[in-house]
């Protein structure tokens, strides 16, 4: 086969169709009077945020969360108009930024609130803020035994509103973890009655992530925080007998065969010599490598699909290049397609292999892996 290209051939398949009917199926199944808030950080956890948020704001999401400011521009100057909220806060100097693009902080620190209410009343306006409550995370957020604290020193700070209070789950996916989860939520609950107590008037009321949203009704609040369930990234996450929305894959990786090469017997293959042939064999090169994001610890253990059949990674995985053995592939040839991802190999495949989630998989794509989009 001869494969007629302008550029290498490694690249993403995004469709935004299998994206739009995650959305809506898990909408259907939290409940149509719960709002969703699209999660697009990460670009998209590695999906392309432009063209993942356009198609779920056009499907009708509520709110976009992103992780910092820089984020959150990226998604205006891609013609976003959705509120967007800012999960990891922001930094000093960044005022600019979140009133100039109407970017949502959250905020759980009063250093950060007193830099923002300057900033504001200098410029006469009223920044919205979401207040984070740390209910066992042990991360952001401040901590729930001090709301009463919190909520009344944030009192004095006038050009600052407090319209949204959300938290984060440790671990709502794990069914032992039952009873910890609904410590968290009545935490929160809690909290946002103090806060009302104290003045202030949140609109947004926001606990779950994809797995809290899935697996604890009580959780979802006014809005829920979808990201890994929105890409498909969901079957590792939650155990198997969990009821979960029906949710498909968005994401496909694959390259084409560059160079096959027979191999005789007892032959060592790549860096460190890791793998020698037992058999004459036939070895495929994938113009693909950790550079890409192709993880260097599938050396060895990974699977690709190719023809229809699976085949094994062997030898070290390099920068740059994979070797496949493809010796009981019938009619192999140079240019053949070659999934990594997709079909009846999903990013968890790839994660569990190596000890991770499939969310860190489909974010360490790397740029150079340009992203290709259907419909």
């Amino acid at each position: 086969m001869i494969l007629l290209i302008e550029k290498r051939p490694t690249q993403a398949y995004i469709n935004l169709d299998a994206l739009a009917f995650n959305f809506h199926s898990a909408k259907k199944f939290i409940g149509q009077n719960v709002k969703v808030m699209a999660v697009v950080k990460a670009d998209a956890y590695g999906h392309g945020v432009a063209a993942c948020a356009r198609r779920l704001e056009a499907e009708g999401v509520d709110w976009f969360g992103v992780a910092i400011p820089e984020e959150g521009v990226d998604l205006r100057q891609a013609g976003i108009q959705c509120p967007i909220l800012c999960l990891g806060s922001c930094w000093p100097g960044q005022e600019k930024l979140l009133i100039e693009h109407n970017l949502t902080p959250v905020i759980f620190d009063l250093k950060t609130a007193e830099i923002l209410n300057r900033y504001a009343a200098r410029h006469n306006k009223t920044l919205d803020i979401h207040v984070k409550i740390d209910t066992g995370m042990g991360r952001v957020g401040w901590r729930f035994e001090d709301a009463a604290n919190f909520a009344e020193k944030l009192k004095q700070f006038k050009n600052l509103k407090v319209t949204g209070m959300l938290t984060h789950f440790a671990s709502a996916e794990n069914p032992n973890e039952s009873e910890f989860t609904n410590l968290q939520i009545e935490r929160f609950n809690a909290s946002c009655d103090i806060f009302r107590s104290a003045g202030h008037d949140p609109e947004w009321l926001d606990l779950a992530n994809s797995p809290g949203a899935i697996r604890h009704p009580a959780s979802r609040g006014d809005m829920v925080r979808l990201g890994g369930a929105l890409y498909g990234l969901i079957d590792d996450i939650l155990t198997p007998n969990t009821d979960r929305p029906e949710l498909r894959p968005v994401l496909s990786l694959s390259s084409h065969i560059a160079h096959i090469k027979n191999i005789p017997s007892g032959e060592t293959l790549g860096y460190g010599r890791t793998f020698t042939t037992q058999r004459e064999s036939l070895i495929a090169l994938l113009p693909i490598g950790y550079a890409d994001g192709y993880p260097r610890g599938l050396s060895n253990v990974g699977k690709a699909s190719v023809k229809n059949h699976i085949v094994p990674v062997v030898g070290r995985i390099s920068m740059d290049w994979t070797l496949l053995d493809v010796s009981d592939v019938p009619n192999i040839e140079t240019g053949d397609e070659v999934f990594l991802i997709g079909g009846s190999i999903k990013a968890s495949d790839l994660a569990r292999e190596i000890g991770t989630i499939g969310y860190e998989i489909t974010c360490g794509i790397s740029p150079r892996v340009p992203r290709f989009y259907r419909p």
